[in-house]
């Protein structure tokens, strides 16, 4: 992008808006930009801590007129570069979150985090659809489609937004739904950051006060048994019953329970809406194939929803990949052990497979762009970029993705591509719907200011 605007300095901008504004060498820019993913260090050129719409709005005009990109972070969670020269809006100011009970609905800012929904909502007997940390940013997930605990009975998180508040590339503020902009609307709801920055989202709540769920831990020499276990039981659940499975490399942390500190293990996830005695009876089949090193199964209440992945929550640098499996087969299981079997020396903290199907695989009464709803498995890889293994990690988890390749659909959900291109995120949607949502990115960004992130374009 070429600017034929004269440069101004961030005075301008600092005028502008009433949130910080952070240029190389500030101090608090550190702490501003800080990321959980951190294998990249953020780099804009200059950051605006935006306290309301208005401030991301004339973030946006001041970055056009200079021809400069505009990229946003709430949390960190999903940053795939150091955004170098870009113009960073940070949402973490944008903190609203209103729960209007009666229409089972919230509101929430680009800034708020999951944990601040499921508190705002459990008094009323709702939930959101949450991801499997409530760390996460409400809105970047929803965006990316969002896969959580409750997805084979509600669906994606994306499919249940009701209206979005966006600052598109003209810098004007717009509230768009299924009726006011159709287009945009199906865009946004799958094509995350690609066409302005989202301030708010209003989404539905479901009715779900406890659940039956949590994670059951085995021993790693049990890998190759409970993987060909679960191939054979998952397909069996019924829709109230959301399950995953992972082989997990713990590090020798005295923070984790003794028994698997250090420890190659397999965790099995689980979140099943009904009884605690039906839930049990569900997972009895994966219960019996070995003995567990700890099992933490129970009715629980939705707002102990972390408990089923225990995702860490600390910042780590990582480099991860995703694919979407058509089938999960004998002859998949021995190659995903063949790659990244307990057996095999490789530096990985996870290789995870979701059991999709259920509400995941219906469009939603209003359609969307989100992607994966043909596929019966998701499976994610993800390698720590310490050193020295840094310098190898990449290649090991593209190593163990390609090795699934026979049984892939040659795609991925969005919010778990990873590490991928701009050419790998455009074609994750086919032919038709790849041209609708350039037809929208145009349309609403003709000058290109979105290009970080995952974005289409």
């Amino acid at each position: 992008m070429t600017s034929t605007v004269p440069d101004l300095s961030s005075a301008e901008l600092e005028l502008a808006v009433t949130g910080p504004v952070f240029c190389a060498g500030d101090p608090g820019l550190d702490t501003e930009v800080a990321p959980f993913t951190t294998t990249h260090t953020p780099a804009p050129a200059v950051v605006v801590g935006a306290t309301c719409p208005a401030d991301v709005a004339a973030t946006v005009r001041w970055a056009a007129e200079r021809g400069l990109s505009v990229a946003v972070q709430a949390t960190g969670h999903g940053l795939t570069s150091a955004l170098t020269g870009a113009v960073l809006v940070t949402t973490s100011r944008l903190d609203e979150v209103t729960v209007d009970p009666v229409a089972r609905t919230a509101r929430v800012g680009a800034g708020v985090r999951w944990r601040a929904v499921i508190d705002a909502a459990a008094p009323h007997g709702l939930a959101p659809l949450s991801g499997s940390s409530s760390h996460v940013g409400a809105v970047g997930y929803t965006l990316g489609g969002g896969l959580g605990p409750l997805a084979r009975r509600h669906g994606f998180a994306a499919d249940h937004v009701r209206s979005a508040e966006i600052v598109t590339g003209d810098g004007e503020i717009r509230t768009v739904d299924a009726v006011s902009d159709p287009e945009l609307f199906w865009a946004l709801r799958g094509g995350k950051g690609s066409f302005g920055v989202v301030t708010a989202l209003e989404f539905d709540l479901v009715p779900v006060a406890r659940l039956y769920g949590g994670g059951v831990f085995f021993p790693g020499s049990a890998t190759r048994d409970l993987l060909h276990a679960y191939r054979e039981w998952a397909p069996t659940l019924p829709e109230e019953t959301t399950t995953s499975i992972a082989v997990l490399r713990l590090p020798p942390d005295p923070a984790l329970p003794e028994p698997l500190r250090g420890q190659t293990v397999v965790h099995l996830r689980v979140a099943h809406l009904g009884d605690a005695a039906e839930g049990a009876a569900l997972v009895a089949p994966m219960r019996a194939v070995a003995p567990a090193l700890l099992d933490a199964l129970g009715e629980m209440p939705f707002g102990a929803v972390d408990a089923i992945h225990m995702d860490p929550t600390d910042p780590m640098p990582t480099y991860d990949r995703g694919t979407l499996l058509r089938e999960l087969t004998a002859e998949t299981v021995d190659a995903l052990l063949s790659a990244a079997g307990p057996e095999v020396e490789v530096p990985l903290v996870l290789a995870e497979l979701r059991h999709l199907g259920g509400a995941v695989g219906r469009a939603p009464a209003v359609p969307n762009a989100v992607v994966g709803r043909d596929a019966a498995f998701s499976f994610w890889v993800l390698g720590p970029m310490f050193p020295p293994v840094a310098a190898v990690v990449p290649a090991v988890v593209d190593a163990v993705v390609a090795s699934l390749a026979p049984w892939s659909t040659g795609h991925s959900l969005l919010n778990f591509a990873g590490a991928v291109t701009g050419a790998q995120v455009a074609a994750l949607w086919d032919e038709t719907d790849r041209r609708r949502l350039l037809a929208v990115k145009r349309r609403v960004d003709p000058a290109g200011l979105f290009t970080h992130g995952h974005v289409v374009g």
